[in-house]
């Protein structure tokens, strides 16, 4: 899990009231259906889920040329105590869209391993997801604003933002960020091994789970303009996510 930044100010109210607290019973859209028993509701399970993972799938109805249409985008994102952040150009159609109050659902996923099972029915994936609803409000407060941006830094590399320069007020014009209140979410875990059928548990072939990780391949790749003696922060050097 990653460090947690420093909260920014926090924003405008959401227009409307969740449906429910995370913590709560689920809600109508939330309630994991298909296998129950991964469902999970608690704050806790929900953002670790976020804080290990950076990118997001936002999905919303959008006008298109052809009418209105589902579109799916992915953007990274940060995490700020119980508020979801995501940015970008003010010409972004997604930002745009949302910041006319149009609802949204944001899925965030980690892989954890390819689950082999002894017939090609039973193959799964071990994962961790996580599934939310709401409105987004627009971060106008130039202050908030900064302190927004500085926590999608230190989000993906914690300790990257105390090092780099701000973002000036040129910059902060021209991005859009919008903060979605964590309250009406939901958290889908598979672990564990395959689970086989009894007929096929003598079968003559290699069965279990393959663990994978996002981890860097190789070592940093400095710039070429950087100058030689520059050192490796070790906040680059021990990156991974859990």
């Amino acid at each position: 899990m990653t460090a947690e930044p420093t909260a920014p100010a926090a924003p405008a109210a959401p227009p409307t009231a969740p449906a429910a607290p995370t913590d709560g019973p689920p809600t109508e859209r939330t309630a994991v259906r298909r296998l129950p028993d991964r469902g999970r509701y608690d704050r806790a399970t929900i953002h670790a889920i976020l804080d290990a993972g950076f990118i997001a799938h936002v999905g919303i109805t959008a006008d298109t040329p052809d009418g209105p249409m589902p579109v799916v985008i992915p953007t990274a994102y940060g995490r700020v105590g119980d508020t979801l952040y995501i940015h970008g150009s003010p010409a972004s159609r997604l930002l745009r869209t949302l910041k006319q109050g149009v609802p949204m659902c944001v899925t965030v996923t980690l892989v954890d391993g390819l689950v082999l099972a002894r017939s090609a029915f039973h193959h799964s994936i071990n994962y961790r997801s996580v599934v939310l609803f709401g409105t987004g409000v627009e971060v106008t407060d130039p202050a908030a604003k900064a302190a927004a941006l500085a926590a999608f830094v230190d989000h993906v590399v914690p300790g990257r933002s105390a090092e780099v320069r701000p973002t000036d007020e040129k910059e902060l014009r021209g991005t859009t960020v919008l903060a979605l209140p964590i309250d009406e979410a939901s958290a889908k875990v598979r672990t564990g091994p395959p689970i086989d059928e009894e007929r096929d548990l003598d079968r003559d072939v290699w069965a279990g789970v393959l663990p994978l990780a996002l981890v860097p391949v190789a070592a940093p790749v400095p710039d070429p303009l950087l100058a030689p003696a520059t050192p490796v922060p070790g906040y680059i050097t021990g990156w991974s996510r859990d």
